[in-house]
């Protein structure tokens, strides 16, 4: 088990409790499949797609698990992932809802009500 005051304890490692630290994988850095170490608090490499972005380049391709370290991500580091995984306190629901008002309205304002329908769905903002 790691502590705070731990030198084992990676600068960018919280102290996750037992429950979130079983089967999360290897707290060593790995490569993944683009050629990129994780892990290892080298944010410029040659082989990131960030090193050679373009207009062609497909942003989903920095999505997902084989970007992020199970154990030294440095989003571990805010503040609510704190509270759930150090303290077991579960984020507060709702933080950013409106009980009234659906913010996301007009994402959906010009899809299709069915693949076959040429009509589009008209959403209005509530009142």
């Amino acid at each position: 088990m790691a502590f705070k005051d731990d030198p084992e304890l990676d600068p960018f490692e919280i102290n996750f409790l037992p429950q979130f630290r079983q089967g999360r994988g290897s707290r060593e850095p790995f490569v993944n499949e683009y050629g990129v170490v994780i892990g290892d608090h080298e944010y410029e490499s040659s082989h990131s797609p960030l090193s050679e972005w373009s207009v062609e380049t497909d942003p989903a391709v920095m999505a997902g698990d084989q970007w992020v370290h199970p154990f030294k991500d440095v989003g571990f580091q805010t503040a609510a992932n704190c509270d759930l995984f150090e303290r077991g306190i579960s984020p507060q629901g709702g933080l950013f809802m409106h009980p009234d008002k659906n913010a996301a309205y007009r994402a959906v304002e010009h899809q299709p009500v069915s693949d076959d329908a040429a009509e589009i769905r008209s959403i209005e903002q509530p009142e």
